[in-house]
């Protein structure tokens, strides 16, 4: 797959570094970290495939302080008509809400607990040390299969995360929200 373009869409932000390793060993690809609305929608049109990961909720991925969108997302309702024929993963919470009510396809996550605050809010008891092995086995889960069509990875990453998830509640409660929509 070394001639797919890839773009990756992932804000600055050090409490979602643990995204980076997913994309990494991709050889062919373009990272954004900041820029503009356009800059990406350019960046869009010009690729094969596109990653996008960060924080979110359902109205699309948020565009954090190093992103100059002019608004508080970078991925929202008005980029979304150019991800409809593209291959897509969409890696932020509730990206399910986005990836449904605009009929796109890829491989994309539900409500995603990365933090211990957001696993109290959801109701799960949990330390840091849980988190992040929970947050490093998706990474690495994904970074595996990246490359693989958005059924075979959804199959894969959820038979090596479901590993983790045995004993690991947060990875069990998202293993539950990874879905897929493919062609």
């Amino acid at each position: 797959m070394s001639n797919i373009k890839t773009l990756v869409i992932h804000p600055k932000d050090a409490s979602t570094d643990f995204l980076k390793p997913i994309y990494e060993g991709i050889s062919n690809k373009t990272v954004i970290s900041k820029g503009n609305k356009l800059k990406v929608m350019d960046l869009i049109e010009a690729h094969d495939r596109i990653l996008m990961m960060g924080h979110g909720s359902p109205n699309g991925l948020f565009a954090m302080s190093s992103v100059i969108s002019g608004s508080a997302y970078i991925i929202d309702n008005t980029i979304a008509p150019l991800l409809k024929n593209k291959t897509n993963v969409f890696i932020w919470c509730n990206a399910d809400k986005f990836v449904e009510r605009n009929e796109l396809k890829g491989f994309y996550s539900g409500m995603f607990v990365s933090e211990v605050g957001e696993a109290n809010f959801c109701g799960l008891k949990t330390d840091q040390q849980e988190v992040n092995e929970s947050n490093c086995s998706f990474s690495i889960a994904l970074a595996k299969v990246i490359e693989e069509s958005i059924d075979d990875m959804h199959k894969s990453v959820e038979e090596l995360y479901s590993i983790v998830a045995q004993k690991n509640i947060v990875a069990q409660y998202n293993l539950e929200r990874l879905y897929k929509r493919s062609q």
